[in-house]
């Protein structure tokens, strides 16, 4: 199990494979405000509402010098998927093997009904220009949050 994020510390590096076969690299990035959202499953409600909601705002995140980048265990044929189905304008990175959500911190046991099991914890972390978290929301509740990430990346 891996150290908790905190506020300040430099941002765990990764490479993941993202949709249309591309790959994404965390200090390729440096430079830029980056906003990391890990959601648990393409094409779900949720999931949906939260990728739109981000997509929405995406030309406000690029004014603001940011990139959205959202993650989950899916693979990329799925993220390919889900992205055309929603015309979603920013990359969607693959960690089916759960390294980088391990590292962050966002694969956790979760349970429903009384059953255990592993699961992508809902969570967004804003990581400034410099490599550094600056700041992280766990358990994100999805209406209103792009909102509230756009601001707090514009404030960088």
């Amino acid at each position: 199990m891996s150290q908790p994020l905190t506020i300040g510390a430099p941002a765990p590096d990764f490479t993941l494979a993202s949709d249309g076969g591309g790959s994404i690299t965390l200090s390729s990035l440096r430079g830029k405000t980056i906003v990391l959202y890990f959601y648990p499953k393409d094409d779900t409600s949720g999931c949906t509402m939260e990728a739109k909601d981000f997509n929405a705002l995406l030309p406000k995140f690029e004014a603001a010098g940011a990139v959205v980048v959202g993650v989950s265990p899916d693979p990329v044929k799925s993220h390919d998927a889900f992205k055309k189905k929603y015309g979603l304008c920013f990359p969607l990175a693959a960690d089916p093997d759960k390294a980088m959500l391990s590292a962050y911190g966002v694969w956790v046991e979760k349970s429903m009904y009384g059953r255990k099991y592993m699961g992508v914890e809902r969570t967004t972390v804003l990581i400034d220009r410099n490599g550094h978290v600056a700041r992280i929301w766990p358990k994100v509740k999805v209406p209103g949050h792009a909102a509230e990430v756009l601001k707090a990346a514009e404030a960088l």
